[in-house]
């Protein structure tokens, strides 16, 4: 009778262990789906910040920066 006892808390042990490890499976499984959006809208994030035209109306309108004319420009030999 003992035996039987522990054979069935042994394996109810088991299946609780079997579920806990399915819910934490399901949570880090969530978990990378967010980070992975979280991701790729920091990469759009980027590539938006490193757009040419955005540089250029920076460098615009915030330093005061414009295109050198013809004058301005010095080959070297």
């Amino acid at each position: 009778m003992v035996f039987f006892l522990g054979e069935v808390y042994f394996y109810t042990w088991c299946r609780v262990q079997c579920t806990q490890v399915g819910y934490e499976i399901n949570r880090a499984a969530d978990h990378r789906q967010q980070l992975q959006g979280t991701q790729s809208s920091l990469k759009i994030e980027l590539e938006r910040l490193k757009s040419p035209q955005r540089i250029a109306r920076y460098a615009r309108e915030k330093l005061g920066l414009e295109m050198p004319n013809r004058a301005q420009i010095i080959i070297m030999p």
